[in-house]
């Protein structure tokens, strides 16, 4: 047997026992298609995997052929078992098992930028002419489809319009059958509708439609849809279906992939994460050269995802049930945390520590890397214009010199240890807190959250973390300030254990205020910056999307930039409060005071010392923290988490391998024509190699 394929040398089985032929076919076939050598290999270790030894010999049968070329999770309603669809066309010699060299041909011929058609093309190309007759057609349409089908005419004007008169004086090539095989739905759908019109009043009965729908395109909806699909004669009067509501609703199903784009993007760039109708078709239009759906098809949309109710706004996880054919109901993939376990406080006091340890780790990380310059930054703000004698440092550069040239690089480091030791809660408290609000806060059907509410949960997220943060900064503050004073005054240095003493619990919270000044609005300025850099910049989310390494990086690295800067003042007057002033400085009384004396001595640019160095340390620490966080939470998430609400469809998920990927599409293609395509064939196929396999595959001997 021969198959004539447009742009490739023919192919011959090996039933003759030609095996060189076979061997000399694939090298040409590789040649022409250039198959890469490591692709190669890979179908080898795919083959080997599944094949069965027969007479020493390696041979896929249907089952084992079916697990070598069926994706790994099919996101729709396909059976692997009616892949064996396409175990007829691999094997070629029609002897029920698929040698390597045919498994070699199948897999090169689904490099084809047309596989999927090609395919089509060779299950209907019986006798391997390269040419489909009118009787070629007609049989392999009609073996499969059973008796309670719908029945197909065809004697039509349309299959003569392709094919020619009933005896054959046309016959279809490639190009010529692709194209009847995008139009076939649609006069299936036309004769379905005329046959089972009986009254030819232009209606037909809920429970027909359901019939219609089921034959040709129940392979693409899920249960839920499928159930609900009589209700779609209540969108007009009557409790009857129109021809143009079937035609409608066939448009929404073939069109599915932009109705789920157009929502995708709708949804995201809607304020509250909701869109009706008019937003759904202002942004089709929006996005295209013209309209692509019309009223009614939205209507249907939307009466499908809102569950009759098409006037409402809905969140992209409504139209899950019309988008994802594998969709269950909420008790299943999409459920909601249940009262028994996220909801109980037991459980959310475990995912609280479980995030409070991550941020606690992912802090000090963030510490460590910056406190270098946090050293110069607090070296900076505490010099005073009025210190009698000169200037220790003229600026952050001079400052990092003369620490590195009289401390040595350990300097650099001088107060680590307590930095560490209180900034794992700090930043953990920060962080879980943040996490906390907005998860309460937060639209669970959306993922939405309103700006108050963010600025809210920042801000509360600062503000918590102050218990932690003051005692922890003076004592880091007067030990990063001791090697200057030793210079300056030949004072020996303390500890930080002989600091605590000196200041009591209370003086620990000395300049408490300036310090919740500073961290509330820091904080309350970051989170929201970062979330909506990554959502609103980089996209996350957006059709699946994860951002990379460098995108975190980058919206934890800019959106520290501006909430470091702002809050300089604030900081600046922190680090006069907590420092112990030396002789000749000025002493401040508290808040107030420290502002108008630093105001008034030295001019308003004295409020933003050290707000370069405050931005270089600050952002890159937040962005080495934050990026620690993630990457923690997603390498090593709460174990007994409930799973956040998803959508998942074929744009979203993983990239099967291209030749996979064509592979369902071929079986799609020839499922359009019926939803039980092949499987009576298949069925009758397999029994039939079954019974005539002999006990040594032909050509073997």
């Amino acid at each position: 047997m021969a198959s004539k394929t447009p742009g490739l040398p023919t192919v011959h089985g090996d039933s003759d026992g030609s095996s060189s032929r076979t061997t000399s076919a694939i090298q040409s076939i590789r040649t022409a298609v250039s198959v890469p050598e490591n692709e190669l290999k890979r179908w080898r270790r795919s083959f080997d995997a599944n094949a069965k030894v027969v007479d020493g010999e390696k041979f896929l049968d249907q089952d084992s052929f079916v697990n070598t070329i069926a994706p790994k999770e099919d996101l729709t309603r396909i059976a692997r078992a009616q892949f064996g669809i396409l175990f007829r066309i691999a094997d070629t010699s029609r002897r029920g098992l698929v040698s390597w060299e045919d498994f070699t041909v199948f897999e090169t011929l689904l490099k084809r930028p047309d596989a999927d058609y090609w395919m089509a093309f060779q299950y209907f190309d019986v006798d391997h002419s390269g040419n489909i007759t009118f009787d070629e057609f007609k049989n392999v349409f009609s073996a499969n489809i059973g008796p309670d089908s719908i029945p197909f005419d065809f004697d039509c004007d349309w299959v003569k319009l392709y094919l020619g008169k009933k005896d054959g004086t046309h016959v279809l090539g490639y190009s010529e059958f692709t194209q009847l095989m995008k139009g076939l739905q649609g006069e299936r759908l036309r004769q379905a509708f005329k046959y089972l019109d009986a009254d030819q009043d232009g209606f037909i009965r809920p429970e027909q439609f359901k019939r219609i729908i089921l034959e040709i395109a129940g392979h693409k909806l899920s249960d839920a849809v499928i159930d609900r699909l009589p209700t779609l004669c209540t969108l007009s009067p009557g409790q009857k279906i129109s021809y143009s509501e079937v035609i409608a609703f066939h448009n929404v199903i073939r069109e599915m992939d932009m109705v789920e784009r157009i929502i995708r993007e709708a949804t995201s760039k809607s304020k509250d994460g909701r869109i009706d109708q008019s937003d759904f078709l202002n942004h089709s239009a929006a996005n295209s050269r013209y309209s692509l759906f019309t009223p009614m098809e939205a209507s249907i949309i939307f009466h499908f995802a809102g569950r009759g109710l098409g006037s409402q706004r809905l969140a992209l996880i409504d139209f899950a049930q019309l988008l994802d054919p594998r969709w269950r109901p909420p008790h299943d993939d999409y459920d909601t945390p249940k009262p028994a376990s996220a909801g109980s406080f037991v459980q959310s006091l475990l995912m609280s520590a479980y995030s409070f340890a991550q941020g606690g780790v992912a802090g000090a990380f963030g510490a460590t890397v910056v406190y270098p310059i946090d050293m110069v930054k607090t070296r900076m703000q505490n010099q005073r214009t009025t210190v009698v004698g000169q200037l220790l440092y003229k600026n952050s550069i001079d400052c990092a010199k003369k620490i590195f040239r009289n401390e040595g690089f350990l300097g650099f480091y001088r107060g680590l240890g307590p930095q560490l030791i209180g900034v794992a809660p700090e930043k953990a408290i920060k962080l879980t807190v943040n996490d906390l609000i907005r998860a309460r806060a937060m639209d669970p059907e959306t993922g939405r959250i309103k700006l108050g509410w963010e600025l809210f949960a920042g801000g509360a997220a600062g503000g918590c973390q102050v218990v932690f943060t003051n005692p922890l900064e003076i004592v880091k503050i007067r030990l990063q300030v001791q090697g200057e004073a030793a210079k300056a005054e030949g004072a020996a240095p303390r500890g930080a254990i002989h600091i605590i003493r000196q200041l009591g619990v209370l003086g620990l919270y000395r300049g408490a205020s300036a310090c919740l000044l500073r961290d509330i609005p820091f904080s309350a300025i970051y989170f929201p910056a970062y979330w909506h850099l990554k959502k609103d910049v980089f996209q996350e989310g957006y059709n699946g999307k994860k951002l990379s390494f460098y995108e975190t990086l980058a919206s934890a690295g800019i959106a520290g930039m501006p909430a470091a800067y702002f809050t300089t003042p604030a900081d600046v007057v922190k680090t006069r409060l907590q420092v112990e002033a030396r002789k000749g400085q000025t002493n401040y009384k508290g808040l107030q005071d420290a502002f108008v004396k630093i105001y008034r001595e030295e001019g308003f640019r004295a409020l933003f010392k050290g707000g370069p160095a405050r931005v270089i340390r600050s952002s890159p620490q937040f962005a080495c923290t934050l990026l620690g966080y993630e990457v923690l939470k997603d390498t090593m998430p709460y174990p007994w988490a409930d799973k956040p609400i998803q959508v998942q469809t074929a744009l979203t998920s993983q990239r099967d391998d291209l030749s996979k990927i064509r592979a369902r599409n071929a079986l799609k293609i020839l499922l359009d024509v019926h939803g039980d395509f092949g499987r009576r064939a298949a069925a009758a196929s397999g029994t039939m190699a079954a019974l005539n396999r002999p006990s040594k595959p032909p050509g073997l001997a």
